[in-house]
C-alpha cells in the first residue's frame, strides 16, 4: 500500500536533491525580476507601476521549469509503474505528486517575491497584495502544468511541448494575478472581484488536473 505522506516527502526531497528544485526557480525568478529594470530603464515610476506584471511572469516562467521531469523521472526508473499497479487511486497519486512539486517550486517564488519586489520599488500594499495573489494563483499554474506534463509523458522531448500546451490556459490566472494585484493602488475596491475569480480558477483546476493527468497517464502507460 502507498504511503501519501511518504511519497510526498520522497518526492519533495528528490526536487531539492535533483536539479537544485527550489534554489533553481528562484534563481531563475531572480533573473527575470533584475533583467527588467536594464530594459525598461531606471524609472522608478514605472517599475512600481509593472512590479506586480513582472513579478507574476517571473512567477509563471519560473514555475514552467522541472515540469518536463515530473513524471519521466518515475517512468524511467519504474516507479510510476509500481505506482500505478498498487492499485490506489491515480488521481490521488497526482494529487500528492502536484503539491509535492508546487511544494518545492511555487511555494519559494511565494516567500521570494516581498524580496524582489524591492528591486521593483513596489510600494508596501501593492507588495502584500501581489504575494496574496501569487499565493493563491501559483497553484493553478502548478496543476495546469501537470496536465501538460502528462500528456506529454509518452512523446520523446515532450517536456518542449509543455509550455506551449500549458501557457495559453495560464492567460486567465495571469490576467486575474495581475488585476488584483495592481488595483489595491488605482482601485482597492477592484481588488476582491479579480481575486475571487483567481481563487476559483486555482479550485478547478485543483480539481479537474488529478482527473485529466491520471487520465493521461493511463493512455500513456497502456
Amino acid at each position: 500500500m502507498v504511503s501519501w505522506r511518504a511519497l510526498y516527502l520522497r518526492d519533495v526531497t528528490l526536487a531539492v536533491r535533483v536539479g537544485g528544485g527550489a534554489l533553481m526557480g528562484v534563481l531563475f525568478f531572480l533573473i527575470v525580476v533584475t533583467v527588467f529594470p536594464f530594459a525598461v530603464g531606471p524609472d522608478l515610476n514605472l517599475l512600481r507601476r509593472i512590479g506586480p506584471a513582472i513579478l507574476w511572469l517571473g512567477a509563471l516562467l519560473s514555475t514552467l521549469l522541472g515540469l518536463d521531469r515530473l513524471f519521466e523521472a518515475d517512468r524511467e526508473d519504474g516507479t510510476l509503474d509500481l505506482l500505478v499497479g498498487s492499485g490506489q487511486s491515480l488521481e490521488l497519486l497526482v494529487l500528492v505528486k502536484t503539491l509535492a512539486h508546487w511544494t518545492t517550486t511555487g511555494l519559494p517564488l511565494v516567500v521570494a517575491a516581498p524580496f524582489l519586489g524591492l528591486f521593483l520599488a513596489m510600494e508596501p500594499v501593492t507588495l502584500a497584495s501581489t504575494t496574496l495573489t501569487l499565493a493563491v494563483g501559483t497553484p493553478a499554474l502548478t496543476f495546469l502544468g501537470v496536465i501538460g506534463a502528462g500528456l506529454t509523458l509518452p512523446l520523446r522531448r515532450g517536456g518542449l511541448l509543455v509550455p506551449i500546451l500549458i501557457l495559453p490556459f495560464a492567460i486567465p490566472v495571469l490576467i486575474f494575478g495581475v488585476s488584483a494585484a495592481t488595483a489595491v493602488v488605482f482601485d482597492p475596491a477592484g481588488f476582491r472581484t479579480p481575486f475571487l475569480l483567481l481563487a476559483a480558477v486555482s479550485l478547478v483546476a485543483a480539481a479537474v488536473s488529478p482527473l485529466a493527468t491520471a487520465a493521461a497517464l493511463r493512455s500513456g502507460l497502456d
